[in-house]
């Protein structure tokens, strides 16, 4: 029997499972490479979950590239509105994303459409690994869903511009969380982008560790005991998320609203837009 119960975080294989051919719900592919951009499309093509839609990372889920904006910054909101309707994105629907890294680029997807205030979207908890283990119906293919009738919200997530993070790094309240892997973050093995380092000031968590050996989340109560370990007494709204582009950071936004703290905001620029300006500082080694 299909569930009508809103999924706002993550959704396991069993769930989807039950309701795969649900009108009311809808399956979203988010796969991609940074190095290989199509890659993503390539696999969905060849093969993909029973129904799901594929979305791109740089012409779906970004805007236009500008001088300072870095990688992927954040596409223009009616925009994306149009892009929600023509994967068959109604007001009430349940949005499924899943990508091939737990949630590595699916956690875009996901704080993209609270962005445009809608609720009812989760990520599959384990993602392309979990629905494989587990036998979930495959097809392959394009799918091109009947258009919906999404409209925007109240935005349900918000975010902070390069001035914001200038100041909250020394104003000694706010909390700065850089999400890539420690290497980058300490300036070492950059293949992204092209100075190494960290904004000073951020501290690292890098965003698996959001995660079990299995690939799927860790349980709230042990998030919520490592990010409060992180902020001390900081509030969740003095909390700033960035990574290499404002991609992987929502994995800790998903992960701190599992926890049960709210409040936190994505640097979307984060480190590619950071670096655009020599004038801003860089700190490099393992220290914030």
């Amino acid at each position: 029997m299909p569930q009508t119960e809103t999924y706002d975080s993550l959704v396991d294989v069993d769930t989807l499972r039950q309701n795969l051919g649900n009108p009311g719900w809808r399956v979203i592919d988010c796969r991609h490479d940074l190095l290989r951009p199509q890659a993503g499309e390539q696999a969905y093509l060849q093969s993909h979950i029973l129904g799901a839609v594929f979305v791109h990372l740089d012409r779906d889920l970004s805007g236009a590239k500008t001088p300072g904006s870095g990688r992927h910054p954040l596409p223009d909101p009616d925009w994306l509105a149009e892009r929600f309707r023509r994967w068959g994105i109604d007001p009430n629907t349940q949005i499924v994303a899943y990508d091939a890294g737990s949630g590595q680029y699916a956690g875009r997807l996901w704080w993209l459409a609270r962005w445009l205030g809608h609720e009812k979207v989760a990520l599959l908890d384990g993602g392309w690994q979990a629905a494989l283990r587990a036998g979930v119906p495959m097809q392959p293919g394009e799918v091109r869903a009947p258009s919906g009738r999404f409209q925007r919200g109240e935005p349900l997530e918000r975010f902070v511009d390069v001035d914001s993070v200038q100041s909250a790094r020394t104003d000694g309240q706010s909390l700065i969380i850089d999400a890539r892997a420690p290497d980058r973050y300490d300036g070492r093995n950059e293949t992204i982008d092209p100075v190494g380092g960290h904004i000073p000031g951020a501290v690292n968590r890098f965003w698996q560790a959001n995660l079990q050996a299995d690939g799927r989340f860790k349980p709230a109560e042990q998030l919520r005991s490592e990010f409060s370990a992180l902020l001390g007494t900081r509030r969740g709204d003095r909390v700033i998320l960035q990574c290499g582009s404002g991609v992987t950071a929502c994995h800790h936004l998903l992960a701190l609203k599992r926890a049960g703290i709210g409040g936190a905001r994505l640097y979307p620029g984060s480190w590619s837009q950071w670096i655009s300006d020599p004038a801003r500082p860089i700190a490099v080694g393992s220290d914030p």
